[in-house]
C-alpha cells in the first residue's frame, strides 16, 4: 500500500470518528438529557394501542406537549380537521363519502385503546375527494407533564390507504399504509412548517419492527421511535 493511499484511509477514518462524536455530543446526548430532565425517561408507557377486542393495534409513534386547546388550535392551523365522533349518522356519511367520492374532511376514526382508554382527540387530513385515503392520528392524554407543567399527549399516526375488509375479522375497515415512520414525520413536519413547535425530541417506542401487524391485520414497519413535539404556548 502506498503512503498516499495510507494517508487517505487515515483521513477517512478520522473524519468518520469526528462525525460520530459530533452526532453523539451535539445531537443524541442533548436530546437524551432533555427528556431525562423532563422526567420522561423513568416513565414506562406501553407504546402500543389495542382494539376493543384486545388485539394489538397501531404503535405509539408521536407525542405532543400542550393543552387540549393548544392541540386543537395547532392542527387547525396546520390544515388538519378534528374527527367527528362515531355515530350511526357519521358511519352512514363516511360510507357515502367512500362510495360516491364525496368530501368528508371530519370523517370519524375508529376507536383504539391505549392503556385501557379510548383516544380523546383525533385529527385527519384527507387525500383526494373521499374519506378512504387520509392522514390521521389519535391522541391520548397522559398524567405526565413537561417541564412547563403542560400535559404530554401520546399518539398513533398512520395513513389510511383505502377501505376494505379486515384481514382478521372480515369487518369493513380502513387499511393503513405500512410505512409508519413516514406518517409520523409527515405529521410532525406539518406542525413544524406551520411554526407551531418550539422543539422536538425522540422517545423510545416499541423498538425496530419490520413485520408488525395492526388490529386489522395490516402489515407495518417502523424504526420503533416516537417523536415528541413541544407546542408553542397560546397567548
Amino acid at each position: 500500500m502506498s503512503q498516499r493511499s495510507l494517508q487517505r484511509r487515515i483521513a477517512i477514518w478520522a473524519a468518520a470518528v469526528l462525525g460520530a462524536w459530533l452526532a453523539l455530543a451535539y445531537v443524541a446526548a442533548p436530546e437524551f438529557w432533555t427528556f431525562r430532565d423532563r422526567g420522561f425517561g423513568d416513565r414506562h408507557f406501553e407504546m402500543v394501542t389495542h382494539t376493543p377486542q384486545g388485539i394489538p393495534g397501531d404503535p405509539i409513534n408521536v407525542g405532543l406537549i400542550g393543552t387540549e386547546k393548544e392541540l386543537v388550535h395547532a392542527f387547525a392551523v396546520a390544515g388538519w380537521d378534528t374527527a367527528d365522533a362515531v355515530t350511526l349518522r357519521t358511519a352512514i356519511d363516511i360510507g357515502e363519502s367512500v362510495l360516491f367520492s364525496r368530501p368528508y374532511p371530519d370523517a370519524p376514526i375508529s376507536r383504539l385503546l391505549f392503556e385501557g382508554r379510548a383516544q380523546q382527540l383525533a385529527f385527519e387530513k384527507p387525500v383526494g375527494d373521499s374519506a378512504d385515503r387520509r392522514h390521521h392520528v389519535r391522541f391520548w392524554r397522559t398524567d405526565t407533564v413537561g417541564d412547563d407543567g403542560r400535559p404530554l399527549w401520546l399518539g398513533a399516526a398512520s395513513f389510511d390507504r383505502g377501505v376494505g375488509l379486515s384481514h382478521d375479522t372480515g369487518a369493513i375497515t380502513h387499511h393503513i399504509g405500512p410505512d409508519l415512520d413516514a406518517e409520523r414525520d409527515f405529521m410532525i413536519g406539518d406542525l413544524n412548517a406551520a411554526g407551531l413547535l418550539a422543539s422536538t425530541s425522540g422517545l423510545a417506542g416499541i423498538g425496530p419492527t419490520r413485520s408488525g401487524r395492526n388490529g386489522g391485520g395490516d402489515p407495518y414497519f417502523t424504526d420503533g421511535k416516537a417523536i415528541v413535539g413541544v407546542l408553542k404556548q397560546l397567548p
